[in-house]
């Protein structure tokens, strides 16, 4: 289907040994396939109950978007991959990436403090 991201086999044999292996019970379903469902929602800047179901669950990629921010993988992941001549650790973003809801600007009644 037209506009779906799909991680090719390079970058996923790229990405592999830094994914943890630290299963407990059930094995996790298809990493690659996950994965490329996370970063079509991070692309795309849908939420995550938009994603296609070609990616599987929509609950299994924000999970695993959360668990793995919390541990650090994606994190690591960045680092070990920039150094590897990706891009710079460091990036620039500018207010067309940053969305905000409409109502982040402040609580209801303006600038004066709300007793």
């Amino acid at each position: 289907m037209a506009g779906e991201f799909w991680l090719s086999d390079e970058q996923f044999e790229r990405l592999r040994p830094l994914l943890p292996n630290d299963t407990r019970g059930v094995a996790r379903v298809d990493d690659r396939r996950v994965i490329s469902g996370i970063v079509h929602v991070l692309i795309s800047g849908s939420r995550w109950s938009d994603a296609p179901l070609c990616y599987g669950p929509r609950k299994t990629l924000y999970n695993r978007w959360v668990r793995w921010a919390k541990k650090g993988v994606w994190q690591r992941a960045f680092e070990t991959l920039a150094a590897s001549g990706g891009p710079p650790a460091e990036l620039m973003l500018d207010s067309t990436w940053a969305k905000a809801h409409r109502s982040a600007t402040g609580g209801k009644g303006g600038r004066r403090p709300t007793p």
